[in-house]
């Protein structure tokens, strides 16, 4: 197998922040190629300096390392996957994306959909919901006003002022609402929050607090009346079973826990533990929200929008109707240059 990778490069419709980053405008991600055989499977990588310091140039190096690791038999995906997690345990995104390049290639051998190679049903996808950055209130009701036709929306919060943000949106919509800290409260905090936020009628609250504070989640989950979701704090399988007892859900991101393989084992350590699952995203486009779309049958909730919040994203993958993610019936992830539409 043959490796290559490119850095894409995505301009936002709108200026992103969230409670721990700076806005931002643009955005990067890495795609990558493994070819065998004349069929080239893609994938793409969006690491995060968060998670284990990762950069766009640690990720091509990976890239560049990666190859004689693949071997020459795709089909023996486990072992493969296994290999780049022993080379490149820091690099839980570059990894991901060869993963994600794997199963798309595996799958057009195969000649069936991602769905179909895990055996799922395209007809049980969730909705997805769509993401408001943290801004200010009349900004913030512009972008509201712009995802009208989406009937659950993700509202970042964690900062001052975004308990006055949350009632003014509410104001203005009728759509489940969830809302995200990013790390952006501490304990007492957000008690204090999460319990005024819950005036407004919000489904769940995302990572509160900072992550490996499990006694502070149980707190947090004792004390409001509002479900909690670990989403920083849920890296891989081996985080799971602190969180049992101390949320009600995970956030599972291809990105953070290495790509399909490990996603897969998630879920299923989740479900034993009692814990419901959401599929969410970083800052990608088509391609690995597309692949991670191709799990959501087992998931309760979804986050799988970062590729509609870009002005350009040169893919078409996974639809969206009435905000329910509609899986592509193509070989593979099933995604394809736009201009090859139709």
């Amino acid at each position: 197998m043959k490796v290559a990778a490119e850095v894409m490069t995505f301009q936002r419709k709108h200026p992103f922040k969230i409670a721990r980053e700076k806005a931002c405008t643009a955005n990067t991600s890495i795609k990558i190629a493994i070819e065998h055989d004349g069929v080239v499977g893609l994938g793409e990588s969006k690491p995060s300096a968060y998670y284990c310091g990762e950069t766009d140039k640690r990720v091509l190096a990976v890239v560049a390392q990666a190859e004689p690791l693949l071997g020459n038999d795709p089909f023996q995906l486990q072992d493969v996957i296994r290999r780049l997690w022993d080379a490149f345990p820091q690099s839980p995104a570059a990894v991901a994306g060869l993963d994600i390049a794997l199963h798309d290639l595996v799958c057009k051998l195969m000649g069936v959909p991602l769905y179909k190679y895990f055996g799922l049903n395209p007809a049980n996808t969730p909705r997805t919901s769509f993401t408001l950055g943290l801004d200010t209130i009349p900004v913030m009701l512009k972008k509201l006003e712009e995802a009208r036709e989406y009937p659950i929306l993700k509202i970042k919060v964690g900062a001052p002022g975004d308990v006055e943000i949350l009632k003014a949106i509410r104001d203005n919509t009728d759509a489940v609402i969830r809302v995200d800290a990013n790390t952006g409260w501490g304990v007492d905090e957000a008690i204090k929050r999460i319990n005024k936020m819950a005036e407004y009628n919000i489904e769940l609250v995302e990572q509160p607090i900072p992550p490996k504070n499990f006694e502070g989640l149980r707190k947090i989950s004792r004390n409001t009346c509002v479900p909690i979701m670990a989403d920083e704090d849920s890296v891989t399988s081996a985080d799971l079973p602190a969180l049992a007892g101390c949320v009600d859900s995970i956030n599972i991101k291809l990105q953070k826990s290495r790509g399909l393989r490990e996603a897969m084992r998630m879920i299923h350590v989740a479900k034993a533990l009692g814990l419901k699952v959401m599929l969410g995203c970083m800052s990608e486009c088509s391609i690995a929200i597309t692949a991670a779309a191709h799990l959501s049958p087992l998931a309760e909730y979804a986050d799988l929008d970062s590729n509609l919040l870009i002005r350009d994203d040169p893919y078409d993958g996974v639809k969206i109707r009435d905000g329910k993610l509609i899986l592509p019936d193509r070989p593979g992830v099933g995604v394809v240059l736009r201009r090859t539409v139709g």
